[in-house]
């Protein structure tokens, strides 16, 4: 079975395929040639899925799937959440990113967060959503070289390490993306 994963991101590419069993073949956007960059201008992980999930779609008019993930931090109300890649600024890096979290953090105590992805499938024409969701913590110093975004300081509750400091592999036993996709795993196992 072949599915699109619309997404220019090769990290999150290779965290799927790494989890995906060898039936499913992922192809990228990369793969397919497609270079335009999708707005995200929804104000919800699902609704920025659906959105780029339909746009391929329409585009290829094959089975494709698409996901949003954001960091929400609890005493930020949520924040950065949907605006987590682009939370210091368009065209920002990941370090922008987490020096901007962390000090925006500085004078809080509590810094319990948890990472959220949804996923957005669109299979024979119908859509459907799955959603995982790992509750953790930010840490005040940057740990670790694994990982992107904002790994290098989550640490996940019940561990002790950051998700920058775990193996690949171990962490897609636990991350929310994981799970997420654990759910369309088992919800394509089912049809093929």
């Amino acid at each position: 079975m072949e599915l699109i994963f619309a997404t220019h991101n090769q990290n999150k590419v290779e965290e799927i395929s790494a989890i995906l069993p060898p039936i499913i073949e992922v192809k990228s956007l990369n793969d397919l040639n497609f270079t335009d960059q999708i707005p995200e201008t929804s104000n919800t992980l699902r609704g920025n899925a659906l959105i780029k999930v339909r746009t391929i779609f329409n585009k290829f008019q094959k089975d494709c799937f698409a996901d949003d993930t954001g960091l929400e931090v609890e005493i930020l109300n949520g924040a950065p959440g949907v605006h987590s890649a682009r939370f210091a600024g368009k065209n920002k890096k990941d370090e922008d990113n987490i020096d901007k979290l962390l000090r925006e953090l500085e004078n809080h105590h509590n810094t319990n967060a948890q990472f959220r992805t949804i996923i957005a499938l669109i299979y024979k024409h119908e859509e459907f959503i799955f959603e995982g969701i790992i509750k953790g913590k930010i840490i005040k110093e940057i740990k670790g070289d694994n990982g992107f975004g904002y790994d290098s300081i989550f640490q996940p509750e019940h561990h002790f390490l950051t998700f920058a400091q775990i193996s690949t592999r171990e962490k897609n036993k636990i991350s929310h993306r994981a799970i997420a996709l654990r759910k369309l795993i088992d919800f394509l196992k089912g049809k093929i």
